[in-house]
Protein backbone atom coordinates (compact mmCIF):
# COMPACT_ATOMS: atom_id res chain seq x y z
CA UNK A 1 0.00 0.00 0.00
CA UNK A 2 1.50 3.39 -1.02
CA UNK A 3 1.05 6.22 1.34
CA UNK A 4 -1.35 7.80 -1.00
CA UNK A 5 -3.69 5.05 -0.77
CA UNK A 6 -3.12 4.81 3.16
CA UNK A 7 -3.97 8.61 3.39
CA UNK A 8 -7.22 8.06 1.13
CA UNK A 9 -8.33 4.66 2.79
CA UNK A 10 -7.80 6.96 6.30
CA UNK A 11 -9.27 9.86 5.17
CA UNK A 12 -12.33 8.05 3.94
CA UNK A 13 -13.39 6.33 6.87
CA UNK A 14 -12.59 9.43 9.11
CA UNK A 15 -15.09 11.01 6.99
CA UNK A 16 -17.25 7.94 7.16
CA UNK A 17 -17.68 7.84 11.20
CA UNK A 18 -18.12 11.78 11.00
CA UNK A 19 -22.11 10.50 9.76
CA UNK A 20 -21.86 7.53 12.32
CA UNK A 21 -21.14 10.40 15.01
CA UNK A 22 -23.64 13.08 13.69
CA UNK A 23 -26.61 10.27 12.80
CA UNK A 24 -26.10 9.51 16.26
CA UNK A 25 -26.69 12.80 17.62
CA UNK A 26 -29.74 13.43 15.43
CA UNK A 27 -31.32 9.56 16.93
CA UNK A 28 -29.90 10.81 20.34
CA UNK A 29 -31.97 14.41 19.84
CA UNK A 30 -35.27 12.89 17.96
CA UNK A 31 -35.80 9.45 19.91
CA UNK A 32 -34.05 9.99 22.66
CA UNK A 33 -31.33 6.89 21.63
CA UNK A 34 -28.12 7.87 23.92
CA UNK A 35 -26.79 4.95 22.82
CA UNK A 36 -26.39 6.19 19.34
CA UNK A 37 -23.83 8.56 20.95
CA UNK A 38 -22.19 6.24 22.74
CA UNK A 39 -21.37 4.20 19.72
CA UNK A 40 -21.19 6.08 16.91
CA UNK A 41 -18.76 8.39 18.92
CA UNK A 42 -17.02 5.98 19.94
CA UNK A 43 -16.36 4.53 16.84
CA UNK A 44 -15.73 8.04 15.17
CA UNK A 45 -13.02 8.70 18.37
CA UNK A 46 -10.76 5.76 17.17
CA UNK A 47 -10.91 6.02 13.84
CA UNK A 48 -10.07 10.23 14.51
CA UNK A 49 -6.54 8.63 16.27
CA UNK A 50 -5.81 6.31 13.71
CA UNK A 51 -6.53 8.81 11.00
CA UNK A 52 -4.04 11.23 13.19
CA UNK A 53 -1.94 8.59 13.65
CA UNK A 54 -1.89 7.82 9.72
CA UNK A 55 -1.50 11.33 8.67
CA UNK A 56 2.12 11.47 10.83
CA UNK A 57 3.32 8.75 9.51
CA UNK A 58 2.56 9.73 6.29
CA UNK A 59 3.92 13.38 6.76
CA UNK A 60 6.95 11.82 7.95
CA UNK A 61 7.65 9.45 4.73
CA UNK A 62 6.48 12.31 2.54
CA UNK A 63 8.54 15.08 4.00
CA UNK A 64 5.61 17.58 5.06
CA UNK A 65 6.07 21.02 6.53
CA UNK A 66 5.13 21.15 9.68
CA UNK A 67 1.97 23.43 8.82
CA UNK A 68 1.26 20.71 6.51
CA UNK A 69 1.19 18.34 9.01
CA UNK A 70 -0.62 20.22 11.47
CA UNK A 71 -3.34 20.79 8.50
CA UNK A 72 -3.92 17.48 7.62
CA UNK A 73 -4.13 16.07 11.08
CA UNK A 74 -6.69 19.21 11.67
CA UNK A 75 -8.46 18.29 8.69
CA UNK A 76 -10.04 15.27 10.91
CA UNK A 77 -11.38 17.80 13.46
CA UNK A 78 -14.02 19.47 11.05
CA UNK A 79 -16.74 17.49 9.44
CA UNK A 80 -15.92 15.74 6.14
CA UNK A 81 -12.63 18.05 5.76
CA UNK A 82 -10.48 15.00 5.94
CA UNK A 83 -11.64 14.55 2.12
CA UNK A 84 -10.77 17.73 0.12
CA UNK A 85 -7.30 18.14 1.94
CA UNK A 86 -6.77 14.53 0.29
CA UNK A 87 -7.58 15.70 -2.90
CA UNK A 88 -5.62 18.97 -2.03
CA UNK A 89 -2.66 16.51 -1.11
CA UNK A 90 -2.93 14.37 -4.04
CA UNK A 91 -2.83 17.24 -6.53
CA UNK A 92 0.05 19.06 -5.03
CA UNK A 93 2.25 16.22 -4.96
CA UNK A 94 2.56 15.53 -1.23
CA UNK A 95 1.51 11.95 -1.64
CA UNK A 96 3.05 10.95 -4.37
CA UNK A 97 5.65 8.34 -4.40
CA UNK A 98 6.74 5.07 -2.27
CA UNK A 99 7.80 4.48 1.61
CA UNK A 100 11.11 5.72 2.03
CA UNK A 101 13.12 2.42 2.77
CA UNK A 102 16.25 3.12 2.48
CA UNK A 103 18.72 6.13 3.66
CA UNK A 104 19.44 8.71 0.76
CA UNK A 105 22.22 11.51 0.84
CA UNK A 106 19.75 14.22 1.62
CA UNK A 107 20.33 15.06 5.64
CA UNK A 108 17.10 14.63 6.78
CA UNK A 109 17.26 10.95 6.49
CA UNK A 110 20.09 10.83 9.36
CA UNK A 111 17.49 12.26 11.95
CA UNK A 112 16.18 9.87 14.28
CA UNK A 113 12.99 9.70 13.53
CA UNK A 114 13.41 9.17 9.89
CA UNK A 115 15.71 6.39 10.92
CA UNK A 116 12.89 4.82 13.37
CA UNK A 117 10.45 5.20 10.48
CA UNK A 118 12.51 3.80 7.57
CA UNK A 119 12.87 0.62 9.88
CA UNK A 120 9.41 0.05 10.31
CA UNK A 121 8.56 0.62 6.80
CA UNK A 122 10.61 -2.31 6.34
CA UNK A 123 7.88 -4.27 8.62
CA UNK A 124 4.92 -3.13 7.56
CA UNK A 125 3.29 -5.67 9.86
CA UNK A 126 5.40 -4.96 13.31
CA UNK A 127 4.58 -0.90 12.00
CA UNK A 128 1.11 -1.85 11.47
CA UNK A 129 1.13 -3.28 15.95
CA UNK A 130 2.80 -0.40 16.49
CA UNK A 131 0.52 1.87 15.13
CA UNK A 132 -2.63 -0.45 16.51
CA UNK A 133 -0.93 -0.74 20.15
CA UNK A 134 -0.69 3.10 20.07
CA UNK A 135 -3.78 4.50 18.80
CA UNK A 136 -5.97 1.38 20.96
CA UNK A 137 -3.59 2.46 24.38
CA UNK A 138 -4.44 5.77 23.75
CA UNK A 139 -7.92 5.55 22.96
CA UNK A 140 -8.55 3.62 26.62
CA UNK A 141 -6.65 6.07 28.21
CA UNK A 142 -9.02 8.69 26.79
CA UNK A 143 -12.24 6.59 27.68
CA UNK A 144 -10.81 5.98 31.10
CA UNK A 145 -10.87 9.70 31.61
CA UNK A 146 -14.12 10.61 30.56
CA UNK A 147 -15.77 13.27 28.31
CA UNK A 148 -14.00 16.89 28.50
CA UNK A 149 -16.11 18.84 31.49
CA UNK A 150 -16.65 15.66 33.64
CA UNK A 151 -19.55 13.12 33.20
CA UNK A 152 -22.25 15.60 32.69
CA UNK A 153 -20.42 16.95 29.65
CA UNK A 154 -22.15 14.63 26.87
Amino acid sequence: MTPLRLFRFAAIAEAVTWTLLLAGLVLRATLGLDLAVTVGGGIHGFVFLAFAAVAVLVAINQRWSFVVTVLAVGSAVVPYATIPVELWLGRTGRLSGAWRLEQTADPRDARWFDRAARALFRRPRVLAAVIAVGVIALFVTLLVAGPPGGENAA
